[in-house]
């Protein structure tokens, strides 16, 4: 990550965060008088910050030193983890090409029936999800997750016929659940709101580079010839291990909280607390509150934000699932195939990087989304009309991958736009689980009747994405009215009322729609 990254400074008017130091900033005159916080209710990081003796304020340089100490330590441990998740939850794609469908006798559309099944237990484990993540200890519990999914995976070797298979399909699923609410709160800890979204994007071209690797590996053991022993087996067992591995790294090196972060001071925890205190979103708060749930229901931007994933995951579950087999469709030999589809991979990590860097020092999330889409749309064009041209196809193909970006874009904005603790944990499985639903509509749009073409999954690309870059538009919409509410001379006297800037307020479990001073990011 770049040394020289500034502080949050751009303005309030365009939904941007003040800068973050705020122990350099005044408290209102008449604060304490006009509004006394629930001390109660106070997050972990504020008494943490309170009972500590260091008072020094961090320079600039040493923010920028302090900053690059956690990208290398807790960056590269989330990069893994999602790098493994993307692997595991794919590999049946890439066992798909080595054979695993006529191995395992499957008839009709059994084999889509299992890439629906993962994320329907998907889905449903967001449900506890987002009660228990607030409760336990946030790395910990992805930990456990990491090496359990890893165990699932390993099994998938042992399947023998449809319903082993689906088995297991179904543990992985609820497994894996927890991996994109556990990341999103992870990094919101760490990081101010604009500092994220490169952090975010790092974490999320795992995606990209999962596919690189997957059929890499894919590739490797398709030259493993065995009677009694297929190659997609062994590499079920292998991807199995690894993962394993990486759950039991970020069990004991992936803390919890800046608070309990080892490989940093008592004055590094102290400046880091204050730096990311202007995000107004907490670090830390037990205490499960049933209204903040409640206010999910009718807050418009994250029904929004659901439409937007799942049409977005619609295009990305079609080719996740499917591209291999595409690709094989059009005459290639299974490995050359699994070869050809590593360039998507490419493709997923570049626009991932592009738009996670670009939204640091640009904003303009949604339009970095309607950018996104744009070659989506060129993609599914290709995809659903070139079918005479194979090479126009392939190209399709590629293009498609530059949606995956927006999902990231999408997590870090739920992850900045949300506040009060038990609404950012039930959101951010909200969102989660609506990936889930994309994923679960996007491979029944391929259906056997519909072989070798497909033409109807295809159409299906480029119609989600031109609809996902609509509802970008209307989400910023809705920010800049929300804020402008946010601004009117009623809202501001309320403002003034609460105290701008004191410590308290900074860390009080209030949500994005309580809190009078909190500005959504667009």
């Amino acid at each position: 990550m770049a040394s020289g990254e500034k502080s949050e400074t751009i303005t309030a008017a365009r939904g941007d965060t003040p800068s973050s130091d705020f122990s350099s900033s005044a408290p209102h005159d008449n604060a304490d008088k006009q509004h006394s916080p629930d001390h109660n209710d106070l997050d972990q990081a504020y008494w943490y910050v309170q009972q500590s003796n260091n008072a020094v304020e961090a320079t600039p340089t040493q923010l920028a030193a302090l900053r690059r100490k956690i990208d290398w330590r807790i960056v590269p441990i989330m990069f893994c983890c999602y790098t493994m998740q993307f692997i595991d939850k794919v590999s049946l794609n890439y066992a798909a090409v080595m054979g695993l469908n006529k191995e395992l006798n499957l008839k009709a559309n059994e084999f889509t029936n299992a890439a629906t099944w993962f994320f329907i237990a998907f889905l449903i484990a967001e449900i506890p999800n987002a009660i228990i993540l607030q409760r336990v200890p946030v790395a910990k519990w992805l930990a456990v997750n990491v090496v359990l999914w890893g165990i699932a995976t390993a099994c998938t070797a042992a399947a023998h016929n449809y319903p082993t298979l689906l088995t297991a399909r179904i543990f992985l699923g609820i497994f894996e659940a927890a991996i994109a609410p556990a990341l999103i709160l992870i990094s919101s800890q760490w990081y101010t709101k604009s500092e994220a979204a490169p952090r975010f994007s790092i974490w999320y071209a795992g995606l990209g580079l999962g596919q690189i690797i997957g059929g890499v590996v894919s590739y490797a053991f398709q030259q493993v010839q065995h009677p009694t022993f297929s190659g997609w087996k062994i590499m079920f067992i292998v991807l199995g291990l690894v993962t394993v591995i990486i759950g039991v790294v970020t069990f004991f090196f992936l803390p919890d909280t800046p608070m309990q972060a080892r490989f940093l001071s008592e004055s590094e925890k102290v400046t880091l607390l204050k730096h990311v205190a202007v995000n107004q979103t907490g670090i830390r708060n037990k205490k499960y509150k049933v209204s903040q749930a409640v206010e999910i229901l009718r807050d418009i931007q994250l029904w929004l934000m659901v439409l937007l994933t799942i049409l977005i995951s619609i295009s990305s579950g079609v080719i996740t699932t499917y591209s291999a087999t595409l690709i094989r469709n059009f005459g290639y030999k299974p490995p050359t195939a699994t070869l050809l589809n590593m360039p998507a991979g490419i493709v997923s990590i570049a626009s991932t990087l592009i738009v996670g860097y670009a939204v640091r020092y640009t904003s303009n999330r949604w339009a970095w989304i309607a950018g996104c889409c744009i070659p989506g749309i060129l993609g599914g064009g290709l995809m659903s009309f070139a079918t005479g041209n194979k090479v126009a196809q392939l190209a399709g193909i590629y293009l498609v991958n530059t949606i995956t970006a927006t999902l990231i874009v999408i997590y870090q904005w739920t992850g900045s736009n949300v506040a009060g603790q038990t609404k950012r944990v039930v959101s951010v499985a909200l969102v989660s689980g609506s990936f889930s639903v994309g994923n679960i509509i996007g491979p029944q749009t391929f259906q056997a009747e519909d072989a070798p073409d497909y033409i109807p999954a295809k159409t299906t690309v480029l119609a989600t994405q031109a609809a996902a870059a609509l509802i970008s538009f209307v989400l910023f919409l809705y920010y800049v009215w929300a804020n402008k509410r946010k601004d009117a001379p009623s809202a501001t006297a309320e403002s003034s009322a609460v105290g701008v800037e004191t410590e308290e307020h900074m860390w009080e479990d209030q949500t994005d729609m309580q809190n009078p001073t909190f500005r959504y990011v667009y």
